[in-house]
């Protein structure tokens, strides 16, 4: 539930709302061409990306850990096992330490957060009252809110300081089977627990920090009662990431590991947890890459869309004149840029495939033309329509 509300009502006169409406159509002109470029680079990432994984797939060497083969330096090998270190791990400040692949702070302070929800109703005549709710709630934030920008700072002001900043901590030396791992494949492994603290760790702390903080469940708690925290009590917890078992896919460089340059400029590299094949390693990169691919997309058809909207909003701000009018005109408006959108981003896709996949490139196009034609008849209908 929120801790309070404020609501608050403003007027536009159609003038208003007529600048505002010029001044998108300059953000429209921007933005279409930036979700041109945006879908022009991802299908060339794409590509790239399907390239690599397929000259990858047919050049990778699945390898023991036992034993590290000279016949393979240069080249890029999977291999599973558990990863391990002698290391231990440290947190000074909190005088922690652990026999672990990496330790990790995470700083949390309870603070306001305030979010708005605006309602607009038209009026006759084209003007519009706006009714803005602001709702403000207290939460746990591992990020500094910023309360100076609230509509009400008086009442709902956060400290602008932690007691210390997030970080993580990596073993120096970590090891799968005879292979040295770099920071970089050990940046990439997933896994991490939660630490358990004890009041024993509390024996640790410096001076400072013991008089100011208890422990309770997994964090270190600063504040008065943990039970009803107040706005700025902040809790420290902590995560490990202990030795398990890792597939790897990279380069043998050595005695070590780094990423496999590609024929189209990507370079593989890639972690997972457990023992996994490498052909299963490929296939969730591709799976990966699909999703990447279609979510970027979708952006990219969105964002023209909205490009191509704001610069048709005047016509519908002007029709709101009359309040059903300029609804009808604004779905109207909404219909033509989503399809204008759609066939540019067929074309811009199918101009990026045309060099490594023409028969995609002709679908697309044909795909283009045939919402072109719909979009015709469309309108076609509308105009046929009895009045």
């Amino acid at each position: 539930m929120p801790d309070d509300t404020f609501t608050e009502t403003s007027s536009q006169s159609i003038f208003g709302r007529l600048g505002d409406a010029i001044k998108g159509v300059l953000f429209g002109i921007i933005l279409i061409p930036a979700a041109i470029i945006l879908l022009f680079w991802n299908e060339g990432r794409a590509v790239k990306t399907a390239a690599s994984l397929k000259e990858g797939a047919a050049a990778v060497v699945s390898v023991g850990a036992d034993a590290v083969l000279p016949a393979n330096e240069g080249k890029l090998i999977h291999l599973s096992g558990e990863a391990t270190t002698e290391d231990m791990v440290a947190d000074a400040m909190f005088g922690l330490s652990q026999n672990a692949l990496r330790l990790t702070r995470t700083v949390e302070m309870f603070q306001w957060k305030e979010e708005q929800k605006s309602e607009t109703r038209k009026k006759l005549g084209g003007g519009t009252e706006t009714q803005t709710t602001y709702t403000y709630t207290k939460h746990w934030s591992d990020e500094l809110i910023a309360s100076s920008g609230f509509k009400k700072t008086e009442e709902h002001q956060n400290p602008s300081v932690m007691i210390a900043k997030s970080m993580a901590t990596t073993a120096g030396h970590v090891t799968l089977g005879k292979f040295n791992l770099p920071t970089e494949i050990v940046s990439m492994m997933r896994g991490d627990q939660a630490l358990a603290l004890t009041d024993a760790d509390l024996t640790n702390l410096p001076a400072e920090l013991k008089a100011k903080l208890k422990c309770v469940g997994d964090a270190f708690y600063l504040g008065a009662d943990p039970a009803t925290p107040a706005i700025g009590d902040q809790r420290v917890k902590f995560t490990v990431l202990k030795p398990a078992t890792f597939s790897i896919l990279a380069r043998q460089t050595g005695q070590t590991l780094d990423a496999y340059p590609t024929k189209s400029g990507r370079a593989l590299e890639r972690v997972e947890s457990g023992s996994v094949p490498a052909d299963t390693m490929f296939q969730h990169a591709k799976t990966e890459n699909t999703m990447v691919t279609w979510g970027l997309r979708l952006l990219g058809l969105l964002l023209m869309a909205l490009g191509f909207g704001l610069i048709l909003r005047p016509l519908a701000t002007v029709a709101d004149v009359l309040p059903f009018l300029g609804d009808l005109v604004g779905m109207g408006t909404s219909i033509a840029a989503l399809i204008v959108a759609a066939i540019i981003s067929f074309v811009v896709i199918a101009v990026a495939w045309f060099a490594v996949r023409p028969m995609l490139s002709v679908a697309l196009v044909i795909a283009a033309i045939a919402v072109f034609v719909m979009g015709k008849r469309l309108a076609g209908k509308k105009q046929a329509a009895p009045a």
